[in-house]
């Protein structure tokens, strides 16, 4: 982008800024586009909701741009002073210039009405504190105090003000320049980088919900260690996150060592990242090895082990999850089964692989996660012995192949029923009951499990089976 270019109209294409301009006009107030929609408009990137600015009361602007907008709806805000403006996927958000100031015990500010260079002044970095003028006279101009502009071309993330003073204000900053740093893969500016070291400790403050939704943000990035890596380097990470920040550091005894955890557990998330967007799935490979500090010890003659680390970490997650206030249900669950049995298929890829081995595997797994699965056991695979590598790589080539076997053969055999419920019913006399449901899903499992064969002959004679064992007698045995 030329800096030199302070006119970026042809970035406004959408109808709505005339609209707003032409209202603001109206009105008698000032407006812009400000915030990070227009730092996501200079580079390039998707952004959905539209901050607007004026210098004046943002809700009496809001209410002008409703009205005139057949369809749309209307949220006032009073207490805070802002207002949103809905139509279809459209959200617009408006508030009025303001200037804050800061409790010590407190990111809540006191706020008071200000200039457009006050509310500027007040953004977090000056790659967010831009903004684009929609009334018509200036329609398209920038305003950039601090060199936003500059800041984007440089790809750095430096805050407007005294860094020591941004933080210490609203700590949930220092979480937010390194979410950033990892979104945008920008740098972050050295003496703003130091103030994050500095008031680090001051990140008590923010609520543990808060910090959650900016880890998310760092997990749900394209290359998720940058940030967590940041967060270590800064001093926030064992203040939020102790038992990641455990996994740092290597030990030396006898002139063997393992291997750094945390690094290890940043190239396995990295992997995940690069072929899955599921954030859960990025929890499990963040979480892999997250009891191998608990479990590390070290014996003569073997070296470094951590047994059991697999267990243990699935014991950890549900503590994580609720002291993060991460969802507890299901999600939950996911990542402590993939905890669990993350190292099920590097044992399976030393061994031949059966259809067996690959059936027991889905069962343990389910069926439905068994991909996922295998996604984090392959980002897993850093071994620097190459044909080790390579032999079980080929192997989790086998196990795929018999799953996607294994399940299209699952499917077919569930298709065919050689005895439904209703022959039940007839051959012993029943009516609907418990009894018959017993018979049919037992009778489904054993051929899905291939106890025994699908054909009719064999489906008869489980059946009898079962029935003696409830101690049911046949009333009307087929003929044929």
């Amino acid at each position: 982008m030329n800096k030199e270019n302070k006119n970026f109209s042809s970035l406004l294409k959408h109808k709505i800024f005339d609209r707003v301009g032409r209202v603001a006009a109206e009105t008698g107030l000032p407006a812009y586009v400000v915030g990070g929609y227009v730092r996501d408009l200079i580079i390039g990137r998707a952004s959905k909701d539209i901050d607007f600015l004026t210098v004046g009361s943002g809700i009496e602007l809001a209410k002008a741009v409703h009205k005139s907008m057949r369809g749309s709806h209307l949220s006032v805000f009073k207490n805070y002073g802002t207002a949103q403006v809905k139509r279809g996927e459209l959200e617009l958000e408006f508030v009025g210039a303001r200037k804050e100031s800061y409790r010590r015990d407190s990111r809540n500010p006191i706020v008071e009405d200000g200039t457009l260079e006050d509310d500027i002044s007040r953004r977090d970095f000056t790659i967010n504190a831009m903004a684009l003028s929609v009334t018509p006279d200036s329609f398209g101009e920038l305003v950039d105090l601090f060199d936003g502009l500059g800041d984007i071309e440089r790809r750095i993330i430096r805050t407007p003000l005294d860094p020591d003073i941004t933080f210490s204000d609203d700590p949930l900053r220092m979480m937010r320049a390194i979410r950033f740093a990892t979104q945008l893969d920008f740098e972050i500016y050295p003496e703003t980088f130091e103030a994050i070291r500095r008031n680090a400790h001051r990140i008590e403050i923010i609520t543990t919900e808060r910090i959650c939704t900016e880890i998310n943000k760092i997990m749900s990035s394209p290359k998720p260690s940058i940030g967590w890596k940041l967060l270590l380097d800064s001093g926030l990470l064992k203040l939020i996150f102790p038992e990641l920040a455990a996994l740092k550091g290597v030990d030396t005894v006898n002139g063997r060592a393992h291997k750094d955890n945390f690094y290890h557990t940043m190239g396995v998330l990295d992997n995940v990242a690069a072929v899955s967007d599921k954030l859960m799935l990025r929890w499990a490979a963040l979480l892999h090895d997250i009891a191998k500090p608990r479990t590390k010890r070290y014996e003569e003659g073997v070296g470094w082990t951590f047994y059991n680390h697999n267990m243990v970490g699935a014991k950890m997650v549900p503590q994580i999850f609720a002291r993060l206030k991460m969802p507890m249900g299901q999600e939950m669950k996911y990542v402590r089964k993939l905890v669990e049995l993350h190292m099920r298929p590097i044992a399976l890829g030393d061994e031949e692989v059966t259809d067996s081995a690959v059936r027991r595997l889905m069962n343990y797994a389910g069926e439905d996660d068994l991909a996922d699965l295998m996604i984090l056991a392959r980002a897993d695979l850093t071994s620097r012995n190459e044909a080790k590598r390579q032999r079980i790589l080929e192997n989790f080539d086998i196990v795929d192949r018999k799953y996607e076997y294994i399940r299209k053969l699952d499917a077919e055999r569930s298709r065919k029923n050689p005895v439904d419920g209703n022959e039940i019913m007839h051959i012993f006399n029943l009516s609907t009951s418990p009894l018959v449901g017993y018979f049919t899903k037992n009778l489904r499992q054993a051929i899905k499990d291939c106890e025994i064969d699908d054909t009719r002959e064999a489906a008869l004679e489980y059946i009898y089976k079962l029935a003696a064992e409830a101690g049911v007698e046949p009333v009307n045995p087929p003929t044929e």
